[in-house]
């Protein structure tokens, strides 16, 4: 019990003498570069709050889910080791099928079309 309170009170000691020194060294400084709307250098060419394409937020939803599928389907080489790997194997191919039928669908309906 003592170690754990030494600790504690060491990573709080640590915790706040390096919020003080991020408060007492920051640069407070700001100029002109640092307070435009992009650090990039360039000068804005039109205003930040034109809206974006459709088609673009449809193939940034397309691209997460076809992200997060494949995530969920990641452990399957280890669906042997199961007491029943058939099963496991059935519903991993269910979904790899309802992505394909989802993805056909999507070429179909012209939406995977970036041009018009």
């Amino acid at each position: 019990m003592n170690m754990i309170t030494f600790m504690l009170t060491l990573s709080l000691a640590l915790s706040a003498i390096l919020t003080t020194l991020n408060f007492w060294l920051a640069q407070a400084n700001p100029d002109s570069e640092k307070l435009s709307p992009y650090e990039c250098g360039f000068d804005p060419l039109g205003s930040a709050r034109l809206p974006f394409s459709i088609r673009f937020f449809l193939v940034a939803i397309l691209f997460l889910l076809f992200d997060l599928e494949i995530a969920l389907l990641l452990p399957l080489p280890w669906a042997t080791q199961l007491q029943s790997p058939t099963t496991t194997l059935t519903w991993a191919s269910t979904i790899i099928l309802l992505l394909t039928l989802g993805l056909i669908y999507e070429w179909t309906q012209g939406g995977l079309e970036w041009a018009e």
